[in-house]
C-alpha cells in the first residue's frame, strides 16, 4: 500500500473517540528490503531516499555472499571498484548473508530499483533468519527461479 493511500486511510478515522469497524482486515504493511550491501550505507540512502533509513540486523537464508565483475568502464571509473558484492543463491540451509532490513514506501522501493538497475539487479522476495519476507537485490544473471 502506498503512503499516500495509507495515510488516506488514516484521515478517515474518526477523532473523536468512537471505534469504526472496517468490513475486512486492512493491513498497513510496508515493503521489507534486505541489504547486504550499499543500501546499508548513510550517504547511498540520503541520496537514494532523501533521508536515512532505521533497520534491524538480519540474515538472509539460502545465499552465500559472491562478487560480480562490473562490465561498464564508467561505473568503474566512478565508483573506483572493478566489481560489485552480490549474493548468490545456493538453497543450504546453513548459509546466511548477514545485513540490514529496513521498512521502506511504495515510492522509496521505486528509488530502489532504479538505484540497483545501474549494477543489473533484478529484485527477489526471499525468507530472513527472523521468519520476516523482504525483498532483495541479487545479479540479475545469477537469480534463482520465481519466489
Amino acid at each position: 500500500m502506498s503512503e499516500e493511500t495509507r495515510q488516506q486511510l488514516v484521515d478517515l478515522l474518526p477523532r473523536d473517540g468512537f471505534e469504526i469497524h472496517l468490513p475486512h482486515k486492512v493491513s498497513f504493511a510496508m515493503p521489507l528490503l534486505f541489504s547486504y550491501g550499499t543500501l546499508q550505507q548513510e550517504d547511498v540512502q540520503l541520496s537514494t531516499f532523501g533521508r536515512l533509513l532505521e533497520g534491524q540486523r538480519d540474515e538472509l537464508l539460502g545465499f552465500e555472499q559472491s562478487l560480480v565483475r562490473i562490465e561498464d568502464p564508467q561505473v568503474v571509473t566512478a565508483s573506483g571498484k572493478t566489481h560489485h558484492a552480490n549474493v548468490t543463491f545456493n538453497s543450504r540451509k546453513d548459509s546466511r548473508v548477514s545485513g540490514t532490513v529496513f521498512e521502506i514506501t511504495d515510492a522509496e522501493l521505486a528509488a530502489a530499483d532504479r538505484y540497483e538497475q545501474l549494477a543489473a539487479y533484478k529484485r527477489i522476495a526471499a525468507m530472513l533468519a527472523s521468519g520476516k519476507r523482504a525483498w532483495v537485490y541479487v545479479d540479475a544473471r545469477s537469480a534463482p527461479g520465481p519466489s
